[in-house]
């Protein structure tokens, strides 16, 4: 018997990067995946390679940063397997880099309604379905920018670190009511949103990789295991903790 095997789960983000490793090692584990991003072309892919690989996957398109648009998801993924049990919360932006007094009202909007407004209506639509049910998992992105602050990107630290703590709020609310509210907290993982700060630069990146007293960026994959852990039975007491994965950043 596979982990997952049957259970149905949602992961936002899911067009590249960790929430497109993370379809995919839900669906490696025999979970139905209703996959969702904002981008149709890069969603289109990730389905495409949940089926290759024999899964079962659906692709929905939803901007999180809207309540009419998330309420409308979840009836939509329930409509169509019956339940939800597990969800991942990925989706996120890093927005502009600009130090605190530099960085614009337009630019700061933007980073918390999708990165932390996001996360809290996906939150707010999948625990009223998980209470209907009897309970479920949810993984929240946050990010090692929730544990130590990065100059130049303000909002997206106060992003992550909101997270964390509506990460922890919702798990103590919830606990009573078999519902576990977890988050993962990557370090620089080699993605897209990396590629787009690097510029692809070798200097660059190897700059990002030292970083990591490991001597390198971490991979989608690896952060993908870590959310597939916390929403197994296997981390059945597992709840308000922010699983850091970060090749050992933070303990520096």
């Amino acid at each position: 018997m596979k982990a997952m095997e049957k259970k149905v789960v949602m992961i936002t983000g899911a067009g590249s990067g960790i929430g497109r490793a993370a379809a995919l090692a839900f669906a490696g584990e025999g979970a139905r995946v209703v996959a969702v991003d904002v981008d149709p072309h890069t969603l289109a892919e990730t389905v495409r390679l949940i089926q290759s690989a024999r899964g079962e996957g659906v692709g929905m398109t939803a901007d999180v940063s809207q309540d009419k648009e998330v309420s409308g998801l979840l009836r939509k993924a329930v409509d169509q397997f019956g339940r939800l049990d597990c969800a991942f919360n990925n989706a996120g932006i890093e927005g502009r880099s600009a130090a605190t007094a530099e960085c614009d009202e337009e630019n700061w909007d933007r980073v918390i309604s999708v990165n932390l407004k996001g996360v809290w209506l996906c939150m707010k639509y999948e625990i009223l379905q998980m209470l209907k049910q009897g309970g479920g998992a949810i993984v929240n992105c946050a990010s090692v920018a929730g544990w130590v602050g990065f100059s130049g990107l303000p909002a997206y630290c106060a992003s992550k670190g909101g997270v964390m703590q509506l990460t922890r709020t919702a798990a103590l609310e919830y606990a009573k009511n078999q519902i576990r509210v977890n988050a993962v907290c990557p370090g620089v993982i080699h993605t897209a949103m990396v590629d787009r700060i690097t510029g692809g630069k070798p200097e660059v990146e190897a700059q990002f990789a030292g970083m990591q007293p490991v001597g390198r960026m971490g991979m989608p994959e690896e952060v993908a295991a870590g959310v597939v852990w916390l929403c197994s039975d296997a981390a059945s007491f597992v709840t308000g903790h922010p699983l850091v994965i970060d090749g050992g950043f933070i303990a520096q």
